[in-house]
């Protein structure tokens, strides 16, 4: 494929994207509607899944130099604080699947993987160009922007984010719903907190229409914590999430134990956002049509409650370059093949994450249940072998 791909979006699928096709030597015009790339204070985690395919992608070294290798996940009773389960991580999830699972800034991995497309010489980057619509022809598609201008190139890749437009001219299914959850973000140096408040490893914190999730990034220098409650916060839901005093967050939380209201009483500096979200992937059409294929959030975005939003983009990116890097079969049928081996496996995360939600934020039988389920199964119930183990490729095995 010698012809122009056109990427709406800079953020970490655009970017993915961009890299993989490139590595196949494919040429790439990426649009960012902002004027720098860049991403918020927040963290992630990426599971052996997504970390196998940057190592792939020759990112090993850069990444260990930025991220944070956890030794295990503890999860705790929010109102109690008594441990419930631990998952090893470390030395056995690299022995189980051959990559480590790993914490890392968004802004770190962004940077990372914008030094590395910078380096293709086959990729063109373009900021400030919002994009307003699309126009597919018989053997082009022509890019729209909001100033007038047009692009053009032999497919478009909608990675534009949960507010896609590329999405909404594609579909047309509306916008994004409401999850009635609030999460409230934080990031701090690991050295403005005590002692023992500072952490190594993750640790989540169940409790009644509520949990809490901390880890280090950024070489572990940092702490990233993340409240999600239920509810919704007023304010455009697309904007940068609005400034929160610690103090209004007490009430929010209610009885919690002394560990975890220390912890949020230590941090001066949250911001709130309402999780907006969309039902689970139904057919592999809702992925690509035509020569239009959708990337990462614009294709399927995925409550937080399992960690793999990033992993997913950055599942899709792999695909998406090894489909396009085939010597046989049309644009149209290239990404009618991506589409085909994403959906299920993407439409099955989005579900677990949505039932997580529901689990995490359990009352009465269902909370007992799920922490005597933890306590006696703590490790086999937090492992999770169908997701860690799964290797992105145009080879990959349905295991939906």
């Amino acid at each position: 494929m010698h012809r122009t791909v056109l990427i709406a979006g800079g953020g970490i699928g655009g970017l993915a994207s961009a890299l993989a096709c490139a590595r196949g030597g494919t040429v790439v015009s990426l649009f960012e509607r902002r004027r720098a790339f860049e991403e918020f204070g927040a963290g992630i985690q990426l599971g052996p899944n997504a970390v196998r395919v940057l190592h792939e992608w020759g990112l090993r070294r850069v990444l260990e130099a930025v991220a944070h290798e956890p030794p295990r996940l503890v999860v705790r009773d929010a109102a109690g604080g008594r441990q419930l389960g631990v998952l090893p991580l470390a030395a056995r999830a690299r022995e189980r699947y051959g990559a480590p699972y790993l914490t890392i800034a968004r802004a770190d991995l962004l940077q990372l993987l914008l030094e590395a497309v910078q380096r293709q010489d086959q990729v063109a980057l373009h900021l400030a160009q919002p994009v307003e619509s699309y126009e597919e022809g018989r053997d082009s598609v022509e890019l729209r922007f909001a100033d007038g201008r047009c692009a053009h190139g032999a497919l478009l890749l909608g990675a534009d984010g949960l507010w896609s437009r590329i999405r909404a001219h594609m579909l047309g299914d509306g916008p994004p719903r409401s999850s009635g959850h609030v999460a409230y973000r934080a990031m701090l140096p690991q050295t403005a907190l005590p002692a023992h408040l500072r952490r190594t490893g993750i640790t989540v914190w169940l409790g009644p229409r509520l949990h809490v999730v901390e880890y280090p990034v950024h070489r572990g220098e940092w702490l990233n914590v993340v409240l999600v409650v239920e509810g919704s916060v007023a304010g455009d839901p697309q904007a940068w999430g609005e400034a929160v005093e610690r103090g209004a967050l007490l009430p929010v939380v209610g009885s919690i134990s002394l560990p975890l209201r220390d912890l949020i009483e230590h941090i001066t500096e949250w911001r709130s956002w309402s999780l907006f979200g969309r039902p689970p992937v139904a057919a592999a059409a809702q992925m690509a049509r035509g020569r239009i294929a959708l990337v990462g959030d614009a294709a399927h975005p995925t409550r937080p409650y399992l960690a793999q939003g990033a992993g997913m983009a950055i599942e899709d990116a792999h695909v998406l370059g090894e489909v396009l890097r085939l010597r046989s079969g049309s644009v149209e049928e290239r990404l009618e093949r991506y589409a085909a081996l994403r959906w299920r496996r993407c439409a099955r995360i989005q579900m677990q994450s949505a039932r997580n939600g529901v689990i995490f934020h359990a009352r009465g039988p269902m909370r007992w249940g799920r922490d005597a389920s933890l306590r006696l199964l703590g490790e086999r119930l937090l492992d999770q072998p169908w997701l860690y183990g799964y290797r992105a490729g145009i080879e990959t095995e349905d295991d939906s």
